[in-house]
């Protein structure tokens, strides 16, 4: 059986509340679990103790029978010291879609038509 240690949404409409669960991979995100390992709660401040409990014992004996986190659990296992950091590569993080791309470009394009608009009366009154 394929374990995912993996968080299972809670809480109500636009208040979101996870709890980190150990669960098989073929069950939905919120459905049945095996175990349930802590909580996260997102609305609290990110240097709270409360935002993310786990007990890491069972933590370590999910892991030790084989179960993969998901990429956020691990990020908060990582925090806690109970997996080694791993390098991310997102070179594409940083550079904006490709309508922002097409904005900045029209954008610019006005801004330069503007300038030689603003530049051409000036030029013909310093001829005169």
């Amino acid at each position: 059986m394929a374990m995912k240690i993996r968080l299972a949404r809670g809480g109500s409409k636009k208040r979101p509340f996870y709890s980190i669960v150990a669960a098989d991979s073929r069950m939905p995100r919120d459905g049945r679990f095996i175990e349930k390992l802590g909580t996260y709660n997102p609305l609290l401040a990110k240097d709270s103790e409360e935002r993310v409990k786990m007990d890491l014992e069972r933590v370590q004996y999910w892991l030790g029978q084989g179960a993969q986190p998901t990429d956020r659990v691990s990020r908060m296992l990582e925090a806690a010291g109970v997996l080694a950091k791993k390098e991310r590569n997102n070179p594409k993080k940083a550079v904006p879609g490709k309508k922002a791309q097409d904005r900045a470009e029209e954008k610019a394009a006005k801004a330069a038509e503007a300038a030689e608009a603003a530049a051409a009366p000036a030029e013909e009154a310093a001829e005169e």
